[in-house]
């Protein structure tokens, strides 16, 4: 079996690790070293590539971990036009969906509003809760029997 690869630890180059324990050792690191530590800033693509903030740009721009993915800007398709186009596009039913551009006005078709209702539990679940009820229940009765 091969020795693991050592790692360099960022903040405090003497220190070596290996790979597998590089992710707990910046993080031990990095707070006991936080005058260092303000100074760096981790790789959006792998965390453990720590650099210093100055060269975090032409790192991320270089980085190993970077793909073809990462560049391609996201194209999300236009769920909802305008409010012509949705009623032209759907059947009838389909158009009675409020506007998404007019999000406060109080919609009373729909389902009734919401309302929180105060919750008393019937059963005491810890146990020094019951304990002090017997106790309690206890004295009650011990008044009722001397009276």
């Amino acid at each position: 079996m091969e020795p693991e690869a050592l790692k360099i630890c960022p903040y405090i180059p003497t220190h070596k690790m290996p790979a597998s324990r590089l992710q707990y050792h910046l993080v031990s690191c990095k707070k006991k070293n936080p005058n260092i530590a303000k100074k760096m800033a981790s790789c959006k693509y792998n965390a453990c590539h720590v650099v210093p903030i100055k060269r975090l740009k032409e790192h991320e721009a270089n980085c190993v971990y970077r793909t073809a993915v990462d560049d391609e800007p996201v194209n999300l398709p236009k769920l909802i036009s305008t409010n012509l186009e949705l009623k032209e596009k759907l059947p009838c039913t389909a158009s009675q969906i409020p506007d998404p551009i007019v999000w406060d006005i109080d919609n009373m078709n729909h389902s009734s509003p919401f309302v929180l209702k105060t919750f008393t539990p019937r059963i005491l679940v810890c146990e020094s809760d019951s304990r002090d009820l017997k106790k309690e229940a206890m004295t009650a009765n011990h008044h009722k029997n001397i009276k």
